[in-house]
């Protein structure tokens, strides 16, 4: 079921009538509803994987209770590390089994020897990169005594599955998401309207943004050999505007609708292109994960504490990882390691904390050098991007000689007006309300209630257009 769907239309307000109108005195009511909502969501795309998705959620659920009621260490390492292996197993096996099962066919032919290895034919579970990573640092955060169990099945079963975030995050915390589960929830008009004009605008960023985006770069990365390289250049500046659209839309989807419920989930994005060093760029880029690897990978390798080589290290290390989270292909490993090659400069010289606060605060344009450094690393983003939506190594370093070639002057024959318009408009209104959640959070707040609706339905009227004009694009990140 995909937000941008009839079926998710007619799906969220039946649940947000059923628990607001008629069990909104039973918290216990409430949580089942969501659950329930949250399997037929996720059953939707493949009922089979729902007894994957239920085992994870029972297995964290049972080995956290018995690492918090451990008596000894032994005892609660056991536990610990049960589901540690158990999770990363069947990660392992759905998403990495055949890469790494290929790749050691391909070394070992090499050095002239053939075989022929098994490969599982089963397509990857949808979700379970998210939902694995819920599961995990809720484990962690038992073991190391940052919680305590969860003791009721369902509340814990609503922190991992809840629809909203269940297929493509943002990455959860049992912090921070559990005791909002556990406790009675009110309805706020105020939060339900935000959440509203949040839906909104994730729906203008993946509908109007991301697929048109995507109609060009598709045509122009799955025929890259045939393209000059100022067309392969536009191709790769249409790919970065359709993945920031399309998971970022998503992002402002699930906040939204989880606002809607009294809930209220982890930010995922806060403006990265306005970034003005890369540094910056990752701690606006996917929030949740980054902050996770930080958090559960980072700071226990040693973090910053061991000097200049130790930062080195482990920054190489979460960014390969993240790579390698983000599918079983050299390409996103190339797209990790290049990342880490970035940010690296800022690690050495200690200048990774330098712009933490949102570019131009409190101003209208930013300055000249502020425009340079936003300019630089949105080129380094766009370059890394090709390898990250390219196919395989050789169709990203295909791509890339394109560019740099005699055609990179030559005028782009792609020249969609409409689509340059619309990037125009769309950027415009995200730089004008960068210091907020999200873009259009304030917008019209100030302005007279026809001009504010007038706003809104122009949104809606476009979204419509476009969502019967083009096909259907499902959501990137449900390949991860």
């Amino acid at each position: 079921m995909l937000f941008n769907s009839i079926h998710f239309a007619i799906f969220l307000p039946i649940v947000f009538i059923l628990y607001w109108f008629f069990i909104n005195k039973n918290l216990r009511l409430q949580n089942l509803l969501l659950l329930v909502s949250s399997y037929f969501f996720y059953a939707c795309w493949d009922w089979r994987f729902m007894f994957l998705l239920i085992f994870s959620t029972f297995l964290d659920y049972y080995t956290g209770i018995k690492i918090s009621e451990s008596k000894n260490n032994s005892a609660k390492k056991f536990w610990f590390w049960l589901s540690i292996s158990v999770n990363i197993g069947f990660l392992g096996v759905f998403k990495y089994y055949n890469f790494f099962a290929t790749s050691f066919a391909e070394a070992v032919s090499n050095l002239g020897f053939q075989i022929n290895p098994y490969t599982i034919k089963v397509i990857l579970p949808i979700g379970i990169s998210f939902y694995t990573f819920h599961g995990l640092s809720y484990v962690i955060d038992i073991y190391k005594d940052r919680i305590k169990a969860e003791k009721d099945f369902i509340n814990y079963s609503v922190f991992v599955s809840f629809f909203p975030l269940l297929v493509a995050g943002p990455i959860e915390r049992a912090t921070h998401l559990l005791p909002q589960i556990q406790k009675k929830r009110i309805f706020n008009y105020a939060q339900a309207i935000d959440g509203m004009r949040q839906i909104l605008w994730g729906l203008f960023k993946k509908i109007v943004i991301a697929d048109q985006c995507a109609e060009y770069a598709n045509l122009i990365f799955n025929n890259s050999e045939n393209q000059s390289g100022s067309n392969l250049v536009l191709g790769a500046i249409f790919f970065t505007f359709q993945i920031y659209g399309d998971f970022s839309g998503y992002s402002d989807i699930a906040l939204g609708t989880a606002r809607l419920f009294g809930i209220e989930l982890l930010r995922n994005f806060a403006f990265p292109y306005f970034s003005r060093d890369i540094a910056e760029f990752w701690r606006r880029w996917h929030i949740s994960l980054s902050s996770w690897f930080k958090d559960y990978l980072y700071i226990p390798l040693g973090g910053s504490k061991g000097g200049t080589w130790m930062k080195v290290r482990n920054t190489f290390i979460i960014f390969i990882v993240s790579g390698f989270w983000h599918g079983a292909n050299w390409t996103f490993i190339i797209w990790g390691m290049l990342n880490a090659l970035y940010i690296m400069p800022s690690i050495i010289l200690n200048t990774n904390r330098v712009n933490l606060e949102i570019v131009a605060k409190g101003k209208n344009i930013p300055t000249i050098k502020e425009f340079l450094a936003m300019g630089l690393t949105f080129s380094l983003t766009v370059l890394a991007w090709i390898f990250f939506r390219s196919n395989n190594l050789s169709h990203a370093l295909s791509y890339l000689a394109g560019i740099f070639s005699k055609s990179l002057l030559s005028i782009p024959t792609y020249k969609p007006p409409y689509l340059f318009l619309l990037l125009f408009i769309f950027i415009l209104i995200e730089w004008m309300g960068r210091e907020h959640q999200y873009a259009i959070q304030k917008t019209g707040l100030a302005w007279a209630k026809s001009v504010r609706w007038f706003f809104y339905c122009s949104l809606v009227m476009v979204i419509f257009y476009f969502s019967v004009s083009s096909s259907t694009q499902e959501f990137i990140y449900f390949q991860f």
